[in-house]
């Protein structure tokens, strides 16, 4: 369980984005096992030898969070998901790691403390900027939650909505690779974006919001298979997403945070998740105040309800 809980932070942002990374922690300071030390890689040119909080620019900061949860074993997507966007510690309640997809367990902690649900609950502006393709839209997402993602899961028991293909098209939201590559391949007619412009249409759709949810989860698929140039590739899309997007949000009032559940891209010596510091990025309004109260996964939610005065459930 998380313990941090309080009144509103002094300096309160007007709008928050999460931006989701699958994948991402702080590892070895080594270009041949680790793509996120490489030259190029200057927004994630960081490793576990480093003191942190590592400040960054923009203005912003770089901090490690405990994704082990105090529970043996390798972090998992599941659990670790679930304990980022509910503040409850999924592993603990479970005893283990579970990768993949919410069991049962976990949707229920999903649907009473989701942050999607508990903003838009006490009447707050809130949105899972993903676009979803079909056959999504055709099936009844109930029959179908034992194969729904964490995210996806947070946004139905929230009850908001899903953007489609017409939602992309019109620049309201973007698809999970940013660029729109694979929607095409598949033979779906819509727009190719450059990761800049998907940033941007990220930035612009955010400014909507009080709280709104990116995710990107290419970065767990190229860890696992262990291809460096494909590595290289995901993290240069990443930077460049994420470079525009915040040249484009107003960082007096906006805060950006860019936080993973695992890590996993940074050590390519090994197929999977490792037990790395979860990589988390900070910018703008209130990363002053958010750093000193992230240590742990389960910090992310109620410090960021906290800014809106809001404060989590309390759960084990």
């Amino acid at each position: 369980m998380s313990h941090f809980a309080g009144p509103r932070l002094a300096k309160a942002p007007r709008h928050i984005l999460l931006v989701f990374i699958d994948g991402l922690g702080l590892g070895a300071d080594d270009p041949v096992a680790n793509p996120c030390v490489r030259p190029e890689m200057v927004l994630f040119h960081h490793h576990s030898a480093e003191k942190y909080p590592k400040s960054l620019y923009p203005p912003g900061y770089v901090i490690g969070l405990d994704a082990t949860l105090g529970v043996e074993g390798l972090p998992q997507s599941a659990t670790g998901q679930t304990a980022l966007l509910t503040g409850v510690n999924a592993s603990v309640a479970l005893g283990r790691h579970l990768n993949g997809f919410p069991n049962e367990a976990l949707r229920r902690i999903i649907a009473a403390h989701s942050i999607l649900k508990q903003y838009s609950d006490q009447g707050y502006r809130a949105a899972f900027l993903n676009t979803f393709r079909p056959p999504f839209f055709d099936l009844d997402p109930f029959q179908i939650i034992r194969h729904l993602s964490v995210t996806t899961v947070c946004n139905l028991y929230a009850g908001l909505k899903f953007f489609d293909l017409d939602d992309l098209r019109a620049e309201r939201s973007v698809y999970q690779d940013l660029t729109g590559a694979s929607l095409r391949d598949l033979g779906f007619d819509v727009p190719l974006f450059s990761p800049e412009k998907a940033g941007e249409i990220v930035a612009h759709a955010s400014a909507r919001y009080d709280f709104s949810l990116f995710e990107y989860f290419q970065t767990d698929v190229a860890g696992h298979s262990r291809n460096l140039r494909r590595a290289l590739e995901v993290l240069e899309h990443l930077q460049r997403f994420l470079d525009a997007l915040l040249k484009v949000v107003d960082l007096e009032q906006t805060l950006v945070l860019v936080c993973s559940d695992h890590g996993n891209i940074e050590d390519l010596s090994v197929k999977g998740h490792t037990r790395n510091p979860a990589m988390t990025l900070l910018f703008g309004c209130g990363a002053d105040e958010l750093v000193p109260n992230l240590r742990t996964l389960t910090d992310v939610t109620p410090a960021l309800l906290a800014f809106h005065g809001l404060t989590a459930l309390s759960s084990t």
